[in-house]
């Protein structure tokens, strides 16, 4: 077997260090300048949802959202029943126009009318600017009892809208005309919500009133609610469609009589004993779609339009959840 000798040579020993410690500097440059250079976090878009709160006669919402797919997810903290309605205005029209040249207008009829002055009272709405009649309604969220949460989901283009509630306070004045009215701008930036997918889908007509297969068996629905036509009605509103739980005092008579604003004990406060509002879409035109999500326990439930006769339309459909 051969054998070697290790001979130590003090220079090579000088070029081996040298040569690692500039290898350990190039290691923590390259890692240095890798820090400096990395992308930065990209935040995730905010959920495409708005919170809206009432506590008194309010709305407690952004000034603004983005175009497209929203849901309106609305916590009715007051002690009195709600809705939001999207009213489209003209363009140009704004909040002190219709403070100044609507609201008034409503306050006084509806007080006539409180008098038992029918006529008077009607005439006083031809007091209304001519450019009201161009005014659209665009959706929103269904009547909400108090200490109920809904949500409604429901698409709009960019432009300037006002939300309004116009259920009546125990005085028979309109929530409107006590401030319940907030401009809501959507801008031209796009949702990141695509449509809902339906568990349940409604077919609503003002001729052939509400069709659909209602559920019942327990759970969390989404429905989507489909706009057939849209007429005004005996109460100068179209049709919408609300959700209603049905508790075991409730009175179907009460209930359809006080949908019709027109009556000084129609929605007014409080609503008809036994009756839970828990949301739905509102006031769309032909053709439009919106989306609301409920949870259904056990009990009786009824779908119906804030018209006149909604039975007598069928727009008045009562059913069942059962174990």
């Amino acid at each position: 077997m051969k054998s070697f000798k290790l001979t130590f040579h003090p220079f090579r020993a000088i070029l081996y260090s040298a040569l690692f410690i500039a290898f350990l500097g190039i290691q923590s440059c390259g890692s240095s300048t890798q820090t400096e250079t990395s992308a930065p976090e990209e935040k995730a878009p905010a959920p495409p949802v708005m919170e809206i709160v009432t506590e008194t006669m309010d709305f407690q919402m952004p000034d603004t959202i983005p175009a497209g797919w929203y849901t309106w997810r609305y916590h009715n903290n007051s002690n009195q029943t709600h809705f939001i309605l999207i009213d489209d205005y003209p363009d140009g029209i704004t909040l002190d126009s219709i403070k100044a040249r609507v609201l008034p207008v409503f306050g006084n009829g509806m007080t006539l009318l409180n008098e038992g002055k029918t006529d008077e009272g009607f005439a006083e709405f031809a007091n209304l600017p001519s450019w009201f009649s161009e005014v659209v309604w665009r959706g929103g969220v269904g009547l909400v009892s108090p200490e109920v949460t809904t949500e409604s989901t429901l698409k709009l283009n960019p432009g300037t809208y006002f939300v309004e509630c116009y259920v009546k306070m125990n005085t028979g004045m309109f929530h409107t005309n006590m401030g319940m009215i907030k401009k809501l701008v959507v801008s031209n930036e796009v949702s990141s919500l695509a449509e809902p997918k339906a568990d349940i889908s409604i077919r609503l007509s003002g001729e052939s009133g509400i069709s659909v297969d209602p559920p019942s068996i327990p759970g969390s629905y989404t429905f989507k609610v489909e706009f057939l036509d849209q007429k005004i009605h005996e109460n100068f509103v179209s049709h919408d469609l609300n959700l209603v739980r049905l508790q075991d005092n409730a009175n179907l008579k009460d209930l359809e009589a006080w949908m019709d604003w027109r009556d000084p004990k129609g929605l007014i406060e409080p609503a008809p004993e036994g009756v839970i509002f828990l949301g739905g879409v509102n006031d769309m035109p032909a053709g439009d779609i919106g989306y609301f999500t409920a949870q259904l326990v056990p009990g009786q439930y009824a779908f119906v339009s804030e018209v006149p006769n909604a039975s007598g339309k069928n727009l008045l459909k009562v059913f069942e959840i059962t174990q």
